[in-house]
């Protein structure tokens, strides 16, 4: 028996709750982890999950376990990446969960950048628009929005993500150009399904809000599939600036009532606080925050155009 293997598994089936997704984030089989937990379960003599077909939890003995199994398992990655650090040597793999709104058009030119410098760093890339716990999800860090607050998690902000309504030229010519937010109330809308408002909308304009309820004749978790069915002429959408930019400098795309502003949220660089001094994870972050600083490329073309006032309003 490796004994240090038997206790990553545990700890990895702790954490997720489940053999079987512990099986793939260590990308092993699940009789596999089933077997290496077995093993610490003899030597230690006694059971450390309760088991049934629905689901996976501690045994008292394994709660009063899991603290310092995790502790030994993150000191003993963090102490390898030290002593490669130590050599100059930056091996191993990166699990990394993102945004697809962000993921598209973006991210590849700068994974490309960092591993022209990092070439023994291994980047595993998980995309969806779902809002994960880094630890549970068994990936090193998150690049979302929204994120559940807690201790045992550090987010890190790396840009704003602005929010504007959009529509085609053909759109506006058939149905007219909204002066007033109230106006949206006339049109057929497409509204992104992941936001915490829903479908309350607060725009601002100087000293001046509009609180309004709009019902969206379509609701989508994708963004990307937002502006193609504003770029097919079926309606207004929000969506942020980071995927529509590029089509409203080409004039595929026109602004709608820009004087109004909705509030910005900000994409975090999001991981466990236990992970802290990993140096693969350290320098991703550093890498991220340095590359967007500052105003975001697609925000800078819109504000230097004069398209967008350059002040931010941020979401509470």
């Amino acid at each position: 028996m490796d004994r240090f293997l038997s206790i990553e598994a545990f700890v990895t089936v702790a954490k997720s709750g489940s053999f079987a997704e512990a099986a793939r984030q260590m990308r092993v089989s699940k009789s596999v982890i089933t077997t290496r937990v077995q093993q610490l379960e003899d030597y230690v003599s006694t059971p450390l999950f309760h088991r049934n077909t629905r689901n996976v939890r501690l045994s008292e003995f394994g709660l009063a376990f899991f603290h310092d199994c995790s502790e030994l398992v993150c000191k003993t990655d963090c102490l390898v990446d030290q002593m490669r650090e130590h050599q100059g040597l930056f091996v191993g793999q990166l699990k990394i969960h993102a945004l697809p709104g962000f993921v598209l058009g973006h991210l590849a030119a700068y994974l490309c950048e960092f591993q022209e410098q990092y070439r023994h760093i291994v980047l595993d890339l998980f995309v969806s628009d779902m809002v994960v716990d880094p630890i549970k999800a068994g990936v090193d860090c998150s690049l979302q929005i929204f994120h559940t607050p807690s201790e045992d998690i550090i987010a890190r902000k790396i840009f704003p993500v602005r929010r504007v309504f959009c529509a085609s030229p053909a759109y506006l010519e058939r149905h007219g150009v909204p002066a007033d937010p109230r106006d949206l109330h006339g049109h057929r809308i497409g509204l992104y399904s992941g936001y915490p408002t829903r479908d309350r909308w607060l725009f601002h304009r100087e000293e001046e809000k509009i609180v309004l309820d709009l019902k969206p004749a379509l609701r989508s978790n994708s963004v990307h599939l937002l502006k193609e069915y504003a770029l097919e002429g079926a309606g207004i959408v929000c969506i942020p600036t980071l995927v529509a930019s590029e089509s409203i400098q080409s004039g595929a795309l026109h602004v709608i009532i820009p004087n109004w502003q909705l509030s910005s949220f900000w994409l975090s660089i999001v991981y466990p606080r236990s992970h802290r001094g990993g140096a693969k994870l350290r320098l991703f972050a550093q890498a991220l925050q340095e590359r967007y600083a500052g105003e975001p490329p697609w925000d800078r073309a819109l504000t230097d155009s004069g398209i967008l006032p350059r002040t931010l309003i941020d979401s509470p």
